[in-house]
């Protein structure tokens, strides 16, 4: 038999990368059967396959009431973001042993010494809290006498100063927070009768100057967060930025501005985000047709709330032509109550429908997103967001890869730098997120077995193998013991299951369908076919157990393979398990990103279906308290 979406979605694909499983032969129970209990009677028995070695001696000394074991999957959880610690620059290295003792009673200028010699005197004085490597880097720069200082001629402030200053003033034009650099001016200057203090208050400046412009350089090229202290499904090598010559570098260059502009990401997809955060910042106020709806917890029907109002007003905002016709009857009745009627409750029903959400009529956080959109505000906090994640990746993303958007649900193909193909996926639901990393393209298997993950074995599998053993037998797996073959109904449920492994042969039931295309990574996620196509269907498409479904996995395996649809349908027509390395490895990005150019250059923004942004903007707060920590 067929079973309904509805069953399908209620188990949301039992591995990574499970999908829903369509009809079995005639001697076998699909998986979705096996998790409600079977098709027929539960109890009866089966004949051991005859292709069955005898099994090893296994002990039954099962006992019916012990607890059942779990697969601790504690790495993958998001955390409380601990900033990069702060530490006070050693300026006490940065003394010249021949002015110190000319400068001792810190009043003119020494004979036979110049300004610059008696005002780095006070650079000893200078008290600035920074990160490590910019510490290390100021250090390493003022700590040579030979090098002249950067921002200070003349006993004022120079053009290079003046002109970094601007720069940073505008960081927010580039995703970073303005407050994470500011600098306080000097508050002597060169009318100040007491020459010392002039100094003290310029080297003072020279210094924190130098720190913030170091602080920037590595956020625009790295950005302000470690990735993998937000959450274990970020998985990033931390991008080295040699901040040692930035100094000297800015000494030498004859425009500080574009120096400084030029360490930010120059990829087409950055310069597309910064150029919607412009317009944005430049557009001011939210537009006017967002509707708030300031629901806290949950509203059910039959219940009352004073948004009910704008709730209605949102659906008339956002739902489709054809969603306000087929309920022009509710819309025009609806006089602004609060009650939550059934004819309310079947308006939500219906946008709920058409947004791939529960259609339920329960009004939560996830509905009242979809109500309410984007407003000006939201779309700058995903823009920076956005740019941040970008700093995590290559500068370059190269001019071939496959780029997979777990907001959108959808992945891309590009070759010589253009989209030449696209199509929805399926990803992990939120109990099973798929990981934001990156990897390398490497292999495509054409009718490919399904190994049976533990965490599935343990936490999926296993009560129903200790009610009925011979679950996976009927269902035509694979079990081995300690590598020898076994039927199911042989094994011992009830002790460790650390030396069984089960799998699925490739056949038209097969969890991955007809092929999966293969990046060897830490997280066993993948790309592959699936044979139940219903998901694609949806909208919200967070359904998997964290691998990614492809809905038209032929194409994609064609393209990786550079080769035709037709040879790809050849492979596997074949029906043998095989697998083919692609010509030449290239990047995969399975990202996670809310506010993503499309191929014209449109920004799309998409919803946070892993609350993904809220902790990346919490880890940003405490990235700036950390910095504005005073000596």
């Amino acid at each position: 038999m067929k079973l309904a979406t509805k069953s399908a979605a209620a188990v949301l694909a039992l591995s990574c990368c499970f999908a829903g499983i369509s009809t079995a032969s005639a001697n076998a129970m699909t998986f979705l059967d096996f998790i409600r209990g079977g098709p027929g009677n539960a109890g009866q028995s089966t004949k051991m396959r005859p292709d069955f070695p005898p099994p090893p001696s296994v002990s039954k000394q099962g006992d019916a009431s012990a607890p059942l074991p779990t697969v601790d999957a504690s790495q993958y959880q998001y955390y409380t973001y601990k900033p990069e610690a702060m530490r006070l620059v050693a300026s006490s290295r940065f003394a010249d042993t021949v002015v110190t003792g000319a400068v001792a009673d810190a009043s003119a200028t020494p004979m036979g010494g110049s300004d610059s010699a008696a005002q780095r005197h006070f650079l000893t004085e200078a008290k600035v809290m920074t990160t490590n490597d910019v510490a290390k880097a100021l250090e390493a720069y003022y700590g040579s006498q030979k090098q002249p200082l950067v921002w200070v001629s003349d006993n004022a402030l120079n053009d290079k100063a003046k002109a970094a200053m601007a720069v940073l003033a505008d960081a927010a034009s580039v995703g970073l927070d303005p407050a994470d650099y500011a600098v306080p001016l000097p508050t002597s200057d060169a009318t100040s009768v007491n020459s010392a203090d002039r100094d003290r208050a310029l080297m003072q400046f020279e210094l924190t100057l130098s720190a913030k412009v170091l602080s920037y350089v590595q956020d625009t090229e790295r950005g302000r967060l470690d990735p993998n202290k937000i959450s274990g499904y970020h998985d990033f090598k931390r991008k080295d930025v040699n901040l040692t010559p930035v100094l000297k570098l800015i000494t030498m260059s004859p425009d500080t501005t574009a120096y400084l502009n030029s360490r930010s990401p120059s990829n087409q997809q950055f310069t597309e985000l910064k150029t919607e955060l412009a317009k944005l910042r430049g557009n001011g106020a939210s537009s006017g047709n967002h509707v708030t709806v300031a629901l806290s917890g949950i509203l059910k029907p039959g219940g009352n709330s004073p948004e009910m109002a704008n709730i209605v007003k949102a659906i008339q905002l956002k739902g489709s032509e054809a969603l306000k016709t087929s309920q022009a009857s509710v819309l025009a009745s609806y006089q602004g109550g609060s009650d939550y009627t059934p004819d309310l409750v079947s308006l939500v029903e219906a946008f709920q429908k058409e947004r791939g959400l529960t259609a339920d009529g329960v009004i939560g956080q996830s509905t009242v997103r979809a109500m309410v959109g984007e407003n000006s505000d939201s779309k700058i906090q995903k823009l920076n967001i956005a740019m941040e994640e970008l700093r995590w990746l290559p500068d370059e993303l190269g001019p071939r890869y496959v780029f997979i958007n777990q907001p959108a649900f959808m992945v891309y193909y590009y070759n010589d730098n253009k989209e030449q193909l696209s199509m929805r996926v399926v990803v992990g639901n939120k109990n099973h997120q798929t990981n934001f990393f990156e990897n390398q393209i490497q292999t495509v298997e054409f009718n490919p077995f399904w190994g049976v993950p533990q965490s599935i074995i343990i936490n999926e599998m296993l009560p129903k193998l200790r009610a009925d053993p011979n679950y996976l037998d009927r269902m035509g797996y694979q079990v081995e013991v300690n590598g020898h073959a076994v039927p199911s109904s042989s094994v011992d449920w009830y002790g460790s299951t650390q030396a069984i492994s089960v799998r699925q042969p490739p056949s038209s039931d097969n969890a991955l369908g007809e092929l999966k295309i293969l990046f060897p990574n830490s997280h066993a996620i993948y790309m592959h076919d699936t044979p139940d196509k219903a998901f694609f269907k949806k909208d919200m498409r967070a359904l998997s157990h964290g691998c990614v479904r492809l809905a038209d996995p032929r194409a994609m395996a064609a393209a990786v393979l550079n080769t035709t649809v037709a040879d790809v349908a050849k492979q596997i027509a074949d029906g043998k398990n095989k697998a083919v390395p692609v010509p030449q490895k290239f990047p995969v990005y399975i990202s996670y990103f809310t506010a993503w150019p499309n191929k014209d250059g449109v920004i799309e923004y998409f919803n946070d279906v892993y609350d993904r942004d809220m902790y990346t903007q919490r880890a940003f707060d405490a990235t700036s308290k950390a910095r504005q920590t005073q000596v």
